[in-house]
Formats: structure tokens, C-alpha cells, sequence
């Protein structure tokens, strides 16, 4: 699941094949390597999981400031790789699916950081959703096109799903754009690296969780519709108007607090 390679080598110099199942694109621009570990700013005893090191672009400049690091890889040649590289001291392999690793097993104030394969992006993110609370920041790569959607304010054309319940435990910051041939090989779209800082609950707007959801997939479930179709399944037009929401209006115009006040209106 890595996407990151050695500083200053080809993927043809390590004898590695990128693989295509595990969405293997190999990070080699140096100016980006540094950009990423800059803005994470990693300090000693500091405890941080990178998800995908592959053969070290990221991981080589992290350890160097932190000392330490723990990484979660599902390919095992890439595995025995870092065995043989470095030491338990300086690092703590994790192997398996991201998707499958409990990250709150790592204790409070996590930092995590990689280059997503694409493919399980969102996934992930959602995945890390789940421990946010243990989670001190996140600063990951991702396609540009999701980043965009991760950001997107109400009203936008890419506001989603995924930009509501990101925004609702997150603050969000874009930090770098990552131009294709900044990878081995080079993907057929631009990347971008976001960082994401958890809210206090305090920050939250106080709804029952489950029902948040429901609301929300169901109302982005048919973009161009209005609400008050794609709510049907849940609420009537007249409880969508208690909310104090337009029922004519399209999902991607709705903020936090408007998906808050519907959530409320559910029986």
C-alpha cells in the first residue's frame, strides 16, 4: 500500500516492481519529500505511524528528526526490506492492511503521515475517523481531486459527503500540489498533501452520531436532487422544514449545522 520510494534512486535502482494492486506509485521528488516532513515538523519521542513507508522516501527524513517511528505495510517484500534497513529501535513494523489496523493500539496523541494509495484513500480516512479522538494530526497525500473534495465549503461543486463528516471532526489545511511526475511511475493525475487537525469535542456540534450519518449519505445518495427527495426514505418535506431547511434545496449547499438540524428532526 506504500507510495514512496528512496530519495535520489529510481524504483529500477532498488530491484523493486512497482504493483499495481497494491496502488504502488513511488514518491522521488525531493523537494516534496522535504516539503511534507517541513510542515509535519516531527520531534523526538513524539509518537508517529506512517502508513506505507515502501522504501523509505518519507521514512529516512522522519526517523532522522524523530528517533523512532511506526509504520504499517501490507507488502512483505517491502517489509523485509525495512527489517533489514533498520533496527526496533528505530522502528516498529506494523504489517497488514491500513484498513484492518486498530491505530489507537499506539497510544494518545498519534501523528500519523503517508502517501495514500489512491484506490483506498477515503477509506482510510474514514477508517482514521474512527480513532480521531487519539489522534494528535494527520498529513497525508492523496489525489487532488479528493483534497479538493475534503475541503469543499458549502455551496461548491465538489462539496460532498466526504467534506461534511471530514469537516465535522476536522480543521483542514491543503499544504502542498504534487505535479505526476513527482511519482515513479508517474500517476495520470495530480496529488495533493492536506493536513488535518482534530476538533476538540467541544468544537462539535453536539447530534447523535448515527444519525448524522444517515442524513448525510442519503442526501448526497443523488447530488442534483433536492433534499426533499433524498431525504424521503427518513423524513417528511415538513420535518425538513422544521429544520429550518429549504426543501428544495441540493445537498451540496447544506452546512454542518443544517445536516445537525436535520439529524434532530429524526423520529
Amino acid at each position: 500500500m506504500s507510495r514512496t520510494q528512496l530519495p535520489g534512486r529510481s524504483v529500477a535502482d532498488t530491484g523493486h516492481k512497482a504493483r499495481k494492486r497494491f496502488g504502488q506509485n513511488f514518491l522521488i521528488d525531493q523537494g516534496i519529500i522535504y516539503g511534507i516532513v517541513d510542515a509535519m515538523n516531527p520531534r523526538p519521542a513524539e509518537r508517529i505511524v506512517e502508513i506505507g513507508p515502501g522504501l523509505g522516501a518519507l521514512t529516512q527524513p522522519l526517523l532522522e528528526r524523530a528517533g523512532h517511528l511506526h509504520v504499517v505495510e501490507l507488502d512483505r517484500d517491502l517489509i523485509a526490506r525495512l527489517e533489514k534497513k533498520y533496527t526496533p529501535a528505530q522502528m516498529t513494523i506494523h504489517a497488514g492492511d491500513a484498513l484492518a489496523f486498530d491505530f489507537s493500539t499506539l497510544g494518545p496523541e498519534l501523528r500519523v503521515v503517508g502517501n495514500l494509495p489512491y484506490n483506498i484513500s477515503t477509506p482510510i480516512l474514514f477508517h482514521l475517523l474512527d480513532k480521531v479522538d487519539g489522534i494528535r494530526d494527520i498529513h497525508v497525500m492523496l489525489q487532488k481531486e479528493v483534497v479538493d473534495r475534503m475541503v469543499a465549503a458549502p455551496g461548491d461543486a465538489d462539496r460532498s459527503r466526504l467534506s461534511v463528516m471530514l469537516q465535522r471532526y476536522c480543521y483542514l489545511e491543503p499544504l502542498l500540489d504534487v505535479p505526476p511526475e513527482s511519482f515513479d511511475p508517474a500517476p495520470k493525475v495530480n496529488s495533493a498533501v492536506v493536513r488535518m487537525i482534530p476538533k476538540p469535542l467541544a468544537d462539535r456540534l453536539p447530534v447523535d452520531e448515527t444519525k448524522l450519518q444517515a442524513v448525510v449519505n442519503a442526501a448526497f445518495s443523488q447530488r442534483r436532487k433536492m433534499v426533499r427527495n433524498t431525504l424521503k426514505p427518513l423524513m417528511s418535506a415538513d420535518q425538513i422544514v422544521a429544520a429550518g431547511i429549504d426543501p428544495t434545496e441540493r445537498a451540496e449547499r447544506l452546512s454542518e449545522a443544517d445536516f445537525v438540524a436535520l439529524a434532530k428532526e429524526l423520529t
